[in-house]
């Protein structure tokens, strides 16, 4: 599954929190969304935004809306 590097940090996500409210683990969610563990971490860590697929999977494993996972950094807004 392709996704793109980030060179900055405009676009933060709360996969991690969401995720671990669930008591899921990073490979319980990739496994579900047909994805690496590596490639959910990279994700929770920012070192890579999802694709928009990959982000909606996300969303509907995790049952919470896209505009709640991934949002611009207050920081970044002018």
């Amino acid at each position: 599954m392709q996704i793109f590097k980030v060179h900055n940090h405009m676009i933060e996500n709360r996969v991690r929190e969401f995720r671990e409210k669930l008591e899921m683990t990073q490979t319980e969610l990739a496994e579900a969304i047909s994805v690496s563990r590596q490639t959910i971490h990279s994700i929770e860590s920012k070192k890579v935004i999802p694709t928009i697929e990959i982000a909606i999977k996300i969303g509907k494993v995790l049952k919470i809306k896209l505009e709640k996972l991934f949002f611009q950094s207050k920081k970044e807004m002018h």
